[in-house]
C-alpha cells in the first residue's frame, strides 16, 4: 500500500488509529491544516479527494490563492565540511552550488525510481 495520496497536485498522508479503528490524515508539504478520515482505505481516499477540492473551492470562495505543494525552494543545513566541499566542486564546475544541489537530487531521485 502506498503511504501517500495524489490528487490534483496535492500530496496527503496515510495513518491509522487502532483506538478509533480508522483511518486519518493531513495534506502534506502545505501550511493550512487540512485533515481527512475514513474507516476503509476507499472512505479515506474519497475523504482526502473531497478535502482538496474544498480547499480550493474554500480558497476561490475566499478570494485567496491557494498554497502550492512545496514553493521550489528550501534550506538544507549540511555542516560546514560538505557545504565547503560542495562549493569547492560546484566552483571547480563552473556552476553555481544551487546547479550542483539540483544536479545531486536529480540523480538521486532517478536511481530511486
Amino acid at each position: 500500500m502506498s503511504t501517500m495520496l495524489q490528487h490534483r497536485g496535492y500530496y496527503g498522508s496515510i495513518e491509522a488509529s487502532p483506538e478509533d479503528n480508522c483511518l486519518f490524515g493531513k495534506l502534506q508539504f502545505i501550511r493550512a491544516l487540512v485533515s481527512y478520515e475514513g474507516e476503509t482505505v476507499a472512505e479515506l481516499t474519497q475523504a482526502f479527494r473531497d478535502a482538496v477540492d474544498d480547499y480550493l473551492e474554500t480558497c476561490e470562495g475566499l478570494g485567496q490563492k491557494p498554497e502550492i505543494p512545496c514553493k521550489g525552494s528550501f534550506n538544507v543545513r549540511v555542516g560546514h565540511d560538505l557545504h565547503l566541499a560542495a562549493s569547492v566542486a560546484a566552483t571547480k564546475q563552473s556552476i553555481t552550488l544551487n546547479d550542483l544541489t539540483r544536479r545531486a537530487l536529480s540523480e538521486y531521485l532517478e536511481q530511486r525510481a
